[in-house]
């Protein structure tokens, strides 16, 4: 089996197994216990938390480990809109994650107004659009660094400075940045996930600006800051911190990889591309046939792609990224994503390209 979906998850690096299998075999106690395997595990918990927020930049108190990417999210946007004393509009784009979207949907239940940005046709929000967004009573801005449909790379410096200005709470979406591109400093809430950089599923943090006294989103639970509860995954954690301090990301390697893939698409494939992008992400279309249809092909030839985000698989409406930058809705439909990841090879574009070119 060829694997070309690293965008949807990694296969765990040999270091982050051999962390995650030592320590379940070796430091099993809860890390709330008193007792001196309880504090072996704390202590573990907490060197993990310092290698996570130093890839951060940021102070290792606000980092709160979660059981994925899509908890963090919807923990940090409901979380920040709810401590925010400014009002209740919130703005963020149209391509965002599934899990922030259920968040936005979850806020505008409680009365919150959500401004949806749509991209550019260069895959990114217009600056200066999100800029005449932010009212009076804005609240918060969710916008994600790297999007996992085509790769687009949001501006999100400029983002987190407009939103400082404004006294306007501000959460990146950093899951498919995290491990590849510097994360911009100066956000309240960042959002990352172990899987997607070779660490353990069901295992993933967010930082929370310690300086913004959040709610809790179910009171009572006492783990986390008081924001989470449930005994912290000890293996997953210590896991996860291994896959970040040998993680590598050769960018210059993936662009070569990139420019390969592309000179050799079929002439009825289109590769989407960006003004600023992840070069390990490639968005497809191919004229006349459905992203669905390309995907089962692909996999009897024994490879495995995606069309999409894997959180939206049971959507027939085609991608959000593709719909919000002013696609058709039969373009969209006509999107498959492939996706490198380190053990992609030259070789096996060369036999993706020729079963694409036989559909």
């Amino acid at each position: 089996m060829i694997y070309m979906d690293y965008a949807a998850t990694t296969p765990m690096t040999k270091k982050a197994l051999e962390a995650y299998v030592e320590v379940a075999q070796r430091y099993y106690g809860n890390s709330s216990s008193l007792h001196d395997l309880g504090g072996q595990a704390h202590y573990f918990i907490q060197q993990s938390r310092e290698i996570i927020a130093n890839e951060l930049g940021v102070n290792s108190d606000g980092v709160i480990f979660t059981g994925s990417g899509t908890e963090g999210n919807i923990m940090a946007i409901l979380s920040l809109a709810l401590a925010s004393k400014k009002g209740k509009h919130i703005i963020s784009s149209q391509a965002e994650h599934t899990s922030v979207h259920a968040a936005l949907n979850t806020l505008e239940k409680m009365g919150f107004e959500v401004t949806k940005l749509p991209l550019q046709k260069d895959g990114c929000i217009d600056s200066k659009q999100l800029l005449l967004a932010i009212r009076k009573d804005t609240a918060l801005i969710s916008i994600q660094h790297v999007n996992s449909e085509i790769g687009s790379i949001q501006p999100v410096e400029k983002i987190i400075e407009a939103a400082k200005e404004s006294a306007v709470y501000c959460h990146i979406d950093c899951v498919q940045s995290f491990g590849k591109l510097t994360i911009p400093r100066g956000g309240d809430a960042m959002t990352i996930s172990a899987h997607k950089i070779g660490g353990p599923k069901g295992c993933g943090a967010v930082y929370i600006n310690p300086a913004i006294r959040v709610p809790a989103l179910t009171p009572g639970v006492t783990h986390e800051r008081g924001l989470r509860g449930g005994t912290l995954d000890t293996p997953s954690i210590v896991s996860f911190a291994a896959a970040v301090e040998n993680n590598s990301y050769e960018r210059q390697h993936y662009e070569e990889l990139r420019r390969y893939f592309k000179s050799r698409l079929p002439k009825a494939g289109r590769l989407i591309e960006c003004k600023q992008q992840l070069p390990n992400i490639c968005g497809v279309r191919m004229s006349k046939v459905e992203g669905q249809y390309v995907l089962l092909k692909l996999n009897e030839a024994g490879i495995s792609i995606s069309t999409g985000s894997a959180c939206d698989i049971h959507s027939e409406s085609g991608t959000k990224a593709i719909l919000s930058m002013n696609y058709s809705m039969e373009a969209a439909r006509q999107f498959f994503r492939i996706s490198f990841g380190d053990s992609t090879t030259f070789k096996e574009i060369d036999r993706l390209t020729m079963e694409l070119a036989t559909i």
